[in-house]
């Protein structure tokens, strides 16, 4: 892995000095102060380690770190400290805010092996996100092409969730958190549960009487409940029953930047169920996107201009079996060769169905050709 290490100091010369001792070892990024150096992670991040001086003005070095951990949380952090900032230093350090702390002046021997142990520490991090990211994912995939199976309007109004909140995700700068891609998938799991009539009516956009609302309503808790109990997914969990709360925006940081991810994610999630309700009622992209806006903060109104209601260019064309593609969205119910309904038009193509019908092809067979919609 090539690492990158930012150092952010109030003194130029302080900077330069390090960029000598170092660049030979390490790419080296440098930064005049704590803006700036907030700047560098948000332009040219992420960065393994950052190194920040902790006398600095406007913005000390612990302050400067705490926001750089809301920024990318598996940055590894260590501060520069002298003798006179020590005690809030150590405060830091205990809290679990820094990695480790110098003191000055520090030899370039030590801070060599700090900045390597930190860029290891990032290392291993990441084997272990990457590595936890590909079995959950897989996890996932699983359950979300079960739903497209046993209820495809489900599945169909949770592919245009996803979308719809990846859309916002990008903006708001989330859509990489792996927590929050997982949410966005599995956002509807817990309509597996209720009856097929009342979710026809949801997605018809009729009403529902109290009852049938009363269910409908607590799906966000029954898929945090059968989550929270796989390791690892409680934050999963946490967005995903947080969907349908709207968040008190007053009580929250003027920043968006510094809310909680978990939070934020609920807030993205309820947003765009809500914009899918008002585009499956008629309303216009643009006048959905204006009515809600209207009742959040300016950045995650901003991030709903930003959703694509339909995919820009789709074109409709016959295919057969041996010419599926993962993707590929029905374009009228799939038929077997008996007249059996096997899919329902709208639903995406998965691995997984490609597998199912391959083999019911070879079977009883299935009508073909049949429509399918593809981007262009």
């Amino acid at each position: 892995m090539t690492a990158n290490v930012l150092f952010v100091d109030d003194e130029p010369s302080v900077l330069d000095g390090i960029r000598r001792q170092l660049r030979k070892l390490v790419n080296v990024v440098t930064a005049v102060g704590g803006e700036e150096g907030l700047d560098r992670v948000r332009e040219a991040g992420p960065f393994a380690v950052v190194v920040a001086d902790m006398r600095m003005p406007y913005m000390n070095g612990a302050e400067f770190l705490a926001k750089v951990r809301q920024l990318s949380p598996d940055t590894v952090r260590v501060i520069l400290s002298g003798q006179a900032d020590l005690d809030s230093t150590i405060a830091a350090v205990n809290s679990g805010q820094l990695f480790r702390f110098l003191t000055k002046p520090c030899p370039t021997e030590e801070l060599w092996a700090t900045v390597e142990a930190g860029i290891e520490h990032y290392r291993l991090v990441h084997v272990e996100r990457e590595l936890l990211e590909k079995t959950l994912s897989g996890a996932v995939k699983m359950l979300t092409e079960i739903l497209g199976m046993t209820n495809p309007a489900a599945f169909n109004r949770a592919s245009r969730i996803r979308r719809y909140a990846e859309d916002m995700g990008k903006s708001l700068r989330i859509g990489d958190d792996w927590q929050f891609r997982l949410a966005a998938m599995l956002s509807q799991i817990g309509c597996i549960t209720l009856p097929s009539d009342t979710l026809a009516k949801v997605y018809a956009g009729q009403p529902l009487c109290a009852e049938e609302m009363e269910l409908f309503d607590g799906h966000p808790e029954i898929a945090g409940k059968l989550l929270a109990s796989i390791p690892r997914l409680d934050g999963v969990a946490e967005m995903i029953t947080g969907q349908c709360q709207p968040c008190d925006a007053a009580a929250l940081p003027d920043d968006v930047e510094e809310w909680q991810p978990m939070v934020l994610g609920a807030e993205v999630l309820r947003l765009a169920a809500e914009f899918d309700r008002r585009i499956c009622s008629g309303t216009s992209p643009a006048d959905a996107a204006g009515e809600l806006g209207a009742c959040v903060p300016q950045p995650i109104a901003e991030a709903l201009k930003q959703v694509k209601a339909t995919r820009d260019e789709v074109e409709t064309k016959p295919v057969k079996i041996g010419e599926l593609v993962i993707g590929m969205v029905l374009d009228e119910d799939l038929m077997s060769a008996n007249g059996m309904r096997l899919m329902s038009a709208g639903q995406e193509i998965t691995q997984s169905t490609i597998i199912r019908l391959r083999s019911i092809a070879q079977g009883v067979g299935i009508a073909e050709p049949f429509r399918v919609r593809v981007d262009r």
